[in-house]
């Protein structure tokens, strides 16, 4: 089953025998005072290194995300994304819990965006789904709801299945445009949780066959030497069968187990990919070490 989005001129396809697509994080205040202030005041001169270092780093995808405390969202949204477009050709993920922001983002964006995100409340579900029909959007489903965010994945599948059953029957979205989170949790709270994210994720993949997302730092929130653990963990969730993460395309160490977990689980033909991406990664140093030694 493939997930396809596009900016104006680019797609990219979401899918288990696909490469596994990279969303990159970075474009999002939460914990960045800096980038916080700098929003509030109309400065988004940092998005643009963002962008570039994002896709210098291997993202396919780039989750976008304006939520400054006491900054007008909706503005910044469709200021950022009519930026970020002008700046790259990757698809985009409109990430807001405003309705009226995701709205303005999509009707800013050029091409089929990922909505980033719908939840199983009914109050969401009726609110964000008539949009991502309206804008043919993909949209990412988190399985809880008003009572509790689940541990016991057969709880989070009942969910996710009540987000599938809603999005399709009652508003017609394809199940192709529909990708499950299944939920990710900080393993320093739980060592148990990991396991439990895997699980959830082979559950959804038996019995929907969708494709699924998830915030791949949030594993590691709290913990040292966060990057090991990333680059640990997402090889795992792609055996599960991951086919998408938010995650910090700026990090060599996470973005090179990804492609090396594309090349162990023959999602990349040949190791076309990966000898390409060592080639790359040689010439960014050789073309440092020459700059350095020009200096």
């Amino acid at each position: 089953m493939d997930t396809v989005l596009r900016s104006a001129t680019r797609e990219v396809v979401i899918g288990e025998n696909r490469p596994f697509c990279i969303i990159g994080e970075r474009i999002n205040p939460t914990g960045r005072k800096l980038f916080s202030e700098q929003l509030r005041r109309g400065d988004l001169s940092r998005i643009e290194i963002d962008v570039a270092q994002q896709v210098a780093g291997g993202a396919m995808v780039l989750d976008v995300n304006m939520g400054a405390p006491l900054a007008d969202e909706k503005e910044l949204m469709v200021a950022a994304v009519k930026l970020i477009q002008g700046l790259t050709d990757l698809p985009l993920c409109i990430d807001s819990s405003i309705i009226e922001v995701l709205d303005a983002g999509l009707a800013t964006y050029q091409g089929k965006a990922l909505v980033n995100s719908v939840t199983a409340e009914d109050e969401r579900l009726a609110s964000i789904l008539p949009l991502v029909k309206t804008y043919g959007a993909a949209v990412i489903a988190l399985p809880n709801d008003e009572e509790e965010i689940p541990e016991d994945p057969q709880k989070r599948l009942e969910l996710a299945r009540k987000i599938i059953d809603v999005a399709t029957g009652r508003y017609g979205i394809p199940v192709t445009d529909i990708v499950i989170d299944p939920l990710a949790m900080p393993v320093g709270a739980d060592t148990t949780l990991v396991g439990k994210t895997l699980e959830t994720i082979e559950l959804l993949r038996a019995e929907f066959g969708v494709n699924t997302t998830l915030g791949a730092s949030n594993v590691s929130f709290g913990m040292p030497d966060r990057h090991t653990i990333g680059a640990t963990f997402l090889p795992m969730a792609i055996r599960s069968g991951l086919t998408s993460a938010i995650m910090d395309a700026r990090a060599p160490q996470i973005v090179r187990s990804v492609q090396a977990a594309d090349l162990l689980t023959d999602r990349d033909p040949w190791g076309a990919a990966w000898i390409a991406a060592h080639r790359a990664q040689q010439a960014a140093a050789q073309q440092a070490a020459d700059a350095q030694g020009a200096t």
